[in-house]
This record gives C-alpha cells, sequence and structure tokens, in this order.
C-alpha cells in the first residue's frame, strides 16, 4: 500500500519518493530530477483558484469531494507501482516556510486523513522555529 507525502517542487529530492505533481501547470523553471506523474484532479480549479482561503479550502474540498477516495487511491496506486515506491509525494509551489503562507496540498493531506485515517506528512526544511533536543 503506499503513503503519502506532501512537499514543495524547490524542497523535494529523490529519496524522498516519487513525485506527483497536483498542479495545473508544471514549473517553468528546469527541476533536477524527473517528474513523471500527475493528478490533475489533485489541482486547485482556475475557477476557485485566486478565492480568499474559506471559499477556496470550501471549493476545493467539494471538488475531491466529487472524485472521492474510490478515484484517488486506485491512482496512487497504479503511480506507486509505476514508480516502484510506494512513497508518494504530492508537489506544489507554496513555501510553507514563510508565515501566513498556505496551500492546498495540505488541505489535500487533512482530507486524506479525515477520508481514510491515514496521516500525511510535510516533508522538507525544518521552520525556523525547530530546536534539536538534548541526546544525552
Amino acid at each position: 500500500m503506499f503513503e503519502l507525502f506532501t512537499c514543495r517542487y524547490q524542497g523535494f529530492e529523490p529519496a524522498m519518493g516519487t513525485p506527483v505533481r497536483i498542479t495545473l501547470s508544471a514549473p517553468r523553471w528546469t527541476l533536477p530530477y524527473a517528474l513523471e506523474h500527475q493528478v490533475r484532479e489533485a489541482a486547485p480549479s482556475r475557477e476557485y483558484f485566486g478565492s480568499p482561503r474559506p471559499d477556496f479550502e470550501g471549493a476545493y474540498r467539494a471538488q475531491l469531494d466529487s472524485f472521492g477516495v474510490d478515484f484517488f487511491g486506485p491512482r496512487f496506486q497504479e503511480i506507486a507501482v509505476a514508480g516502484r515506491d510506494l512513497r508518494l509525494v504530492l508537489l506544489c509551489f507554496e513555501d510553507l516556510a514563510k508565515p501566513g503562507e498556505w496551500c492546498h496540498r495540505r488541505m489535500f493531506a487533512t482530507w486524506w486523513r479525515e477520508q481514510v485515517g491515514a496521516q500525511v506528512r510535510e516533508l522538507g526544511p525544518l521552520g525556523p522555529a525547530y530546536e534539536q533536543g538534548v541526546l544525552l
């Protein structure tokens, strides 16, 4: 069974798993990794893309509900088999380390957890509030 993670395009590294595009357009710069898989149905629609967060989130969740787990689950499994890696990393553009920044990849993560009970962790550099604990 596959496991989902999220990250931004700029923070992804191939050792993290199989990259999966969930944006309408691909990055306009050259990526240092192959981006062979996409799930357009998980990308937000242009109809509400510029909306305030509450409106965006409501419309995006309605979009996800219209496809449902019965669509996304098999699609993710196909990608895991094709990519020969059960770790799928859903990618978009936003840098969540910036205060006040939000994105649909984390909305998808919350929706997925609510639907199937599986946690979807964000990968990438640690934020500025991180402090390593004492080991000994």
